[in-house]
């Protein structure tokens, strides 16, 4: 029964301050972290405290309950990701995509990195190698957020436009990275970096080179004849990539993405499939998800000064860092400066992709409950400021700047191309 209700006051909490959010121009993610924040032990569990812990008891094997449905909604959320990927956009502005992403993706994780290793002891888990924090902070300032800067491009009407493809290629490619990334840390936090499995670090990429390659073929095969089925479909090859993952000691979100890129290979084929499994992720499991996370912030913490002044140095170094990415990276191709500023605050949105790491570090004790909520606080600002700089930059733009692109892109996610004229208005 408190499994039930648990569910039930997530889910409706969720959805409506989602729905809230969005009407004032807000990702609907924004809502749903604060459904767990108002739920959880900032506000329920200061303001009724017997009714908050009869509701969430701490009991952990009543939290594991909802714990695994919430994480079944992260690896077919990261899944359709890798579904949307449309990387074949690269090729139409090879030079920007190349020096955008390196340096979008190198300054923040180089900075990310130094900032985890000068901070205070305090803030680090007991027995945390400080090495393994330090590139942990890396990936979480180098990533940015696929899904969140798709939507937001969406709400702009950009997405199919020159400066919206730019930015969600060079979003999708330090996604990659930063799963690639993640991966390692996750493997040295588990083994250690002195000793350890290495043979199984090393032979974990092939690995999963080898499900993609021959994930693609078989996507193809059975979205073809599976009819009806392929819902099913989708969600058996998420879960068998996200296994494999888990055995060669990879995390299970990275088996998802790649499932995700074998099933992109069965278009058109698998679009009416995933088109009723994203519904059903993003109107009941993402946001049970999100607002799961939302359970385990205390923002209460953000009251020690020394956790207050790490959250601010976090912001700074990362937001700074994103945005001087796109800047050195545009000026190497001579972008227009309205052009680089956009792109900055596109691949600034950090959002899903964020509370997943913070929830890995947090599950492999590479962080605490403070750091958690200082990565998540993170991502939520992030994800708050890219929609009005977008906005602001895209109207001082040129009209070259932000004209239709001539490919196309993921049918799942654009319509047709709205007028360059409307996005002065």
């Amino acid at each position: 029964m408190i499994f039930l209700l648990q569910v039930c006051a997530l889910l409706v909490t969720a959805r409506l301050l989602g729905a809230l959010v969005q009407r004032v121009g807000i990702p609907a993610i924004v809502g749903e972290l604060a459904a767990g924040v108002l739920l959880g032990p900032t506000v329920l569990g200061n303001v009724t405290p017997g009714f908050f812990d009869w509701l969430f008891p701490r009991d952990p094997a009543q939290f594991h309950l909802l714990d695994v449905v919430a994480q079944l909604g992260v690896l077919l959320l990261v899944a359709l990701t890798g579904a949307e990927l449309d990387l074949a956009a690269a090729r139409r502005r090879r030079r920007a995509v190349a020096a955008i992403s390196a340096a979008g993706l190198l300054l923040p994780l180089c900075l990310g990195v130094a900032l985890g290793w000068l901070m205070p002891a305090g803030v680090l888990p007991d027995g945390t190698d400080p090495l393994v924090f330090a590139l942990f902070l890396g990936v979480v300032m180098g990533v940015s957020a696929l899904p969140v800067i798709a939507k937001t491009l969406m709400d702009l009407g950009l997405f199919g436009h020159r400066v919206g493809q730019l930015i969600i290629t060079c979003g999708a490619l330090q996604d990659i990275a930063g799963w690639l990334l993640l991966m390692v840390v996750s493997a040295l936090a588990v083994s250690g970096p002195p000793g350890g499995n290495k043979v199984l670090l090393l032979a974990s990429l092939p690995v999963m080179a080898c499900l993609l390659l021959i994930g693609r073929p078989v996507a193809r095969a059975a979205f073809g004849v599976a009819g009806h089925s392929g819902v099913a479909l989708i969600v058996i090859m998420t879960l068998a990539g996200a296994a494999t993952a888990h055995a060669v000691g990879l995390e299970p979100v990275f088996g998802a993405l790649v499932a995700g890129l074998a099933i992109r290979a069965a278009a058109p084929h698998a679009e009416q499939s995933l088109s009723l499994v994203r519904t059903w992720v993003l109107s009941v499991l993402a946001p049970l998800f999100f607002a799961t996370v939302g359970l385990r912030l205390d923002l209460t913490a953000l009251a020690e000064p020394t956790v207050l002044a790490v959250s601010a140095a976090v912001l700074c170094v990362g937001v700074g860092a994103k945005f001087a990415g796109a800047w050195i990276g545009g000026a190497l191709v001579r972008m227009g400066r309205w052009e680089r500023l956009a792109v900055g605050a596109g691949i600034n949105a950090r959002g899903v992709v964020e509370v997943i790491i913070a929830t890995v570090g947090l599950r492999l004790g590479i962080v605490d409950g403070r750091m958690y909520t200082v990565i998540v606080v993170f991502a939520i600002v992030t994800s708050l400021i890219a929609p009005p700089i977008l906005r602001y930059t895209t109207r001082r733009m040129r009209t070259s700047e932000i004209e239709p692109t001539a490919g196309g892109t993921s049918p799942s996610l654009t319509g047709p191309a709205p007028r360059v004229s409307s996005l002065r208005n």
